[in-house]
């Protein structure tokens, strides 16, 4: 079992180059199911809007998850109840539209846990993620309601992140870390087998400061003339993780970078 998970799509240029690189992809690598994370596909960089989602998802993308910028394209606050391959974080706080978790049907008939968590320091305001991840743990289980599990622990901090890759280790097939848009150099397999990335990096363009344009952000840190961050427009990148899954365990096997086009050393 191939999953391909892809870090946070920024702006134009991440949405085109997933759009026109992944069915290749798929095809050559034998994907079975592929996550991304959209919270920063909308034009402006931040949040994403329902066009974008349904290009994203007929481009081959099976499931999206987001962060702290779920809700920076107003409309999503709208239609997401509707797109149950739409996940927002589940330890958002009470009332918060849509799914943080769902359950999907792989195209060879495995049952896809997908957990989308956002973690609370240095990030917007929203329920205790350990305490919902324990909670979560407690009623639900690998082999039992599906036959594998992705997280996609959405946050800043890497103790954070490590923390919570070393709670779900045995519990899940994948803990991948999103939202610095830099991909770390330290995917392995946790002691119990579950595969694990501090963070997947970003599909977007690294000639940038994380996905934005260089020169306005450097401006900004100047304290010079700069305007609100916009996305770079150059080729993108499409970093994230290839993870092979046993089918009877639900646990990884192995785990590699994805590292395809753009300003970075590809490593496929």
């Amino acid at each position: 079992m191939n999953i391909l998970f892809l870090g946070d799509i920024v702006g134009d240029s991440g949405c085109t180059s997933v759009k026109q690189n992944l069915p290749n992809i798929i095809k050559k690598k034998s994907i079975d199911f592929v996550v991304a994370n959209g919270e920063n596909a909308a034009n402006e960089g931040v949040g994403i809007t329902e066009n974008i989602t349904n290009e994203l998802l007929n481009s081959g993308v099976d499931v999206l998850t987001t962060g702290n910028h779920v809700w920076d394209q107003k409309e999503t606050y709208d239609f997401i109840s509707k797109q149950n391959r739409l996940l927002r974080p589940l330890n958002l706080l009470s009332n918060s539209p849509g799914k943080g978790f769902n359950i999907y049907n792989s195209k060879k008939g495995f049952k896809i846990g997908v957990l989308n968590l956002m973690g609370n320091i240095f990030m917007k305001k929203c329920n205790d993620v350990f305490i919902e991840a324990k909670n979560f743990l407690e009623k639900n289980k690998l082999k039992d309601q599906y036959d594998f599990l992705i997280v996609d622990f959405h946050g800043e901090i890497t103790s954070e992140k490590m923390a919570m890759g070393h709670l779900f280790d045995g519990k899940a097939s994948l803990v991948i870390g999103t939202h610095t848009h830099v991909p770390t150099n330290d995917a392995r397999l946790l002691k119990g087998g579950t595969a694990y990335q501090t963070d997947a990096g970003m599909c977007g363009d690294y000639d940038s400061v994380i996905g934005m344009d260089k020169h306005n952000s450097m401006n900004r840190f100047l304290k010079k003339k700069s305007t609100k961050h916009f996305p770079a427009t150059g080729e993108a990148t499409l970093s994230g993780v290839i993870v092979d899954c046993n089918i009877e365990t639900g646990l990884a096997t192995n785990i590699e970078n994805f590292i395809y086009g753009g300003e970075l050393k590809n490593s496929h």
